[in-house]
């Protein structure tokens, strides 16, 4: 693997899958001017979460999780008060190896992509049964209406990344599932969260998971 210096947005509970978009709003100087940044140069953005709070230290660097993801801009909207909205197409997961020091108002690390073995990125059929029937019944007791015949339709890929993107899970929940080591473990683990969360909400504190 190759390191590469990578412009980073660091947000919290905010997770990109490879093959999948995100819309950001930027509307802070220091991300309009990493927007502006990318655009004249190759149009990515690393999206990683901060292990703390924005703001919380004093130069306003909380601490990174080791691993994010690299994402293209598709398409980018200027406002006209400066503001841009983004959309981001995922492109691959990368490993932070260390933070650069740079005169920039937005942050920079060096950072390895890491390639995706293709034989993970498929499910063994119960395994992807499993999954959507989980899904169906989180999915029911948390009131969302879903399209599941669209979801049907997705390869295993697409689907285990886009529910681990869109779930509602804390930040905490979501790294995990960014760094699970295949797509079978990021099913596996999305099953548990999904079993874990919608017995949280229904007051059973006796769950663990496995």
């Amino acid at each position: 693997m190759v390191a590469q210096r990578i412009t980073i947005f660091p947000l919290p509970g905010v997770i990109l899958f490879p093959g999948l978009q995100l819309p950001l709003h930027m509307f802070e100087p220091r991300y309009k001017a990493m927007v502006t940044d990318a655009m004249a140069r190759d149009r990515q953005i690393g999206m990683i979460q901060p292990l703390g709070q924005a703001g919380a230290s004093d130069d306003d660097k909380p601490a990174l999780y080791k691993m994010g993801c690299l994402g293209r801009i598709a398409d980018v909207e200027v406002l006209d008060d400066g503001r841009y909205n983004v959309i981001l197409d995922g492109v691959a997961r990368f490993h932070m190896l260390r933070e650069l020091d740079v005169t920039t108002p937005f942050r920079q690390v060096e950072g390895e992509l890491i390639e995706e073995n293709p034989a993970d990125l498929t499910l063994e059929t119960s395994k992807r049964e499993a999954l959507e029937k989980q899904a169906r019944a989180f999915a029911d007791a948390q009131g969302y209406n879903v399209d599941w015949e669209s979801v049907a339709s997705l390869d295993d890929l697409s689907m285990v990344n886009g529910v681990a993107q869109i779930a509602p899970f804390d930040g905490a929940a979501k790294q995990a599932l960014l760094e699970a080591n295949n797509l079978a473990d990021r099913a596996q683990l999305l099953v548990q969260l999904m079993q874990f969360f919608g017995r949280r909400d229904r007051g059973d504190d006796t769950v663990t998971l496995q």
